[in-house]
This record gives structure tokens, sequence and C-alpha cells, in this order.
């Protein structure tokens, strides 16, 4: 079982970067990276902050767009294909299929999130007065491996991009110790953004199990911008909508996912809040997109069983 996922996760995931949406995306973050300089020297003495910020902003608005565009596309193709056919002729269950589409979108978006952090993490060290030769002589040594690397995985120079980008992102973690704080910030908010799009793309897949692209990526993003009002939503005053729609509002925000979970309050990530510690909040935060993560697989496995696809 767990070799026939495998299989399909990778097999995604080479479908996605071959289709070069984490370069164009990657591209809009550095880019994302450039301008959040920009902001920064405009700043009074928060250089640190401002990049710190919009960098973790970016990382989970790029991880939900592309996990968007991937849970409403992948499966999508297949279909349209044809290429489904002879792959549930195999010996695959349906459910089998779909979860290796899954995690073949986390394992892209987690690629993606790891290049961007060290990006962001780069760019914070510089901005901390970390010098430049300690900056880029790390990322020019991991570039030279890369480049070696490829060289010899000819036939596997997809995949070189899995734990390479990781590995990136630990060494630019260590070259961005002059600003402790803030890169704690960014790496607790790119744990918390994989977190995010995992309860993301699990929703697009359990509409792609069944609906178009169009109507998956639209579906998506609402239940996205409820997740993220929920609290809002729960609390909307009676006097000024009436007691039917907040009544209305508030079951709706007790069974969308509260997404806004995974985009805390500043000083909690930089470890100033007395009774919540930082690890700790992160750890909770990922058993609860586990949690709904694998109840809406369990839903989009039940519907794509009985799909028929003639």
């Amino acid at each position: 079982m767990l070799s026939r996922v495998l299989v399909i996760t990778l097999n995604t995931y080479r479908e996605a970067v071959r289709a070069r949406l984490l370069l164009g995306v990657f591209a809009f973050a550095l880019a994302t990276c450039a301008y959040a300089m920009v902001v920064a020297s405009l700043s009074l003495h928060n250089e640190v902050r401002v990049v710190a910020d919009l960098g973790a902003a970016a990382l989970s608005l790029y991880g939900v767009l592309i996990a968007i565009v991937l849970g409403s596309t992948s499966l999508y193709r297949e279909l349209e294909h044809k290429t489904v056919f002879p792959i549930l002729s195999r010996p695959i269950r349906r459910w089998e299929y779909l979860v290796g589409k899954y995690l073949g979108t986390m394992l892209t978006v987690t690629v993606f999130v790891a290049a961007d952090a060290a990006a962001v993490l780069a760019t914070l060290a510089i901005e901390a007065g970390q010098t430049t030769s300690k900056v880029f002589a790390p990322i020019g040594v991991m570039l030279v491996l890369l480049g070696v690397a490829l060289a010899a995985a000819r036939h596997r120079r997809i995949f070189v991009m899995i734990p390479w980008s990781i590995v990136l992102a630990a060494v630019v973690w260590t070259v961005a110790s002059p600003a402790l704080e803030d890169r704690q910030l960014v790496v607790a908010g790119a744990l918390l953004s994989i977190c995010e799009v995992a309860i993301v793309a699990a929703v697009a897949t359990l509409f792609a199990s069944f609906s178009s692209p169009f109507l998956t990526a639209t579906f998506t993003v609402m239940v996205f911008v409820i997740g993220r009002s929920s609290d809002t939503l729960a609390h909307l005053p009676k006097k000024m909508f009436g007691e039917t729609f907040a009544r209305g509002f508030a079951a709706i925000a007790k069974v969308v996912p509260n997404l806004h979970v995974y985009v805390p309050a500043r000083p909690l990530l930089l470890g100033q809040v007395a009774d919540q510690a930082v690890w700790r909040y992160v750890g909770m935060a990922a058993i609860h997109a586990l949690f709904y993560a694998t109840a809406l697989l369990v839903a989009g496995a039940l519907v794509f069983r009985k799909r028929d696809f003639s």
C-alpha cells in the first residue's frame, strides 16, 4: 500500500515541477523579498521586523496559492488526458490514488516553503547586520552542491530539490543568527503555513474528487476566506446583522476549519506570551491540521470511490 501511494506522490510532484509552477511562484517570492528590503529601508529602525513580517505573510500566501492551483488541476488533468484509467486498472485502490495526489501536492508545497524560507532568512540576515560574505558564501556552496547533485542524478534530477531545499533552509537559518527572535518568527510561520496548506489542499482534493477545476478553486478559496474570518464570523453583533444571520454565520464558523489559528499574533511567535510556548503552539496547530486534513481526505475518498468516469 505505502509503495503504491509513494509512487503516486512522487509522480504528482514530478508533474508539478515540470509544469514550472514552482519556478513562477518562486520568482514572485524573490520579488517579495526584494520589495521587503525596499519597504524596510523606509522604516525607522524596524528593518528586521518588516522583512520578517512580510516574509512570513508571503510564505503563507504563496503556499496557499500553490495548494489551490495544484489541488484544483492535478486530478482533473489526469481525467482529461485519460491517464487515470490505466493507473486505476492496476492493483491500486482509488483512495490510495487520491491520497497520493494529495501528498504529492503537500510535498511540492513543502519544497517551495523551504526554499522561500531560505530566501527570507537570507534577507533577514542581511538586514540584521550579517556580513554579505557570510550570507552568500554558504548559499554559493549549496548551489554548487546542487549543480553536482543534478549532474550525478541524471534520471532523478527533479527529486534532488526535496532534500536540498530543506538543507538550504537549515544552513541559512544558522546564518541568520543575529536576528534571533525574528528568525524564530519566520521558521514558526513557515511551519504554520505548511499546516494551513495541509487543510487547504485537503479541501481542494475533496472538491476535485467530484467537481471541475474552476468550481474546485472557487469553493476552496471560499473555504479559505471563511476559515481566515471564522473568529469574526463567530462573534458578529446581533444588533447589527440580526439574530438569524449572526447564528447562521456562527454555525458556519464552527464547521469550517479555523484557519486564523495559523496566523497568530506576532508576540506569540516571538515567544513573548508567558503562558503560551511557541513550539507547543505550533505542535497543537499541527494536530489541528492533521485532524481536519484526515477528515477531509476520508470524505474525498468516499466520494471519489463512487465517481463514474464514463
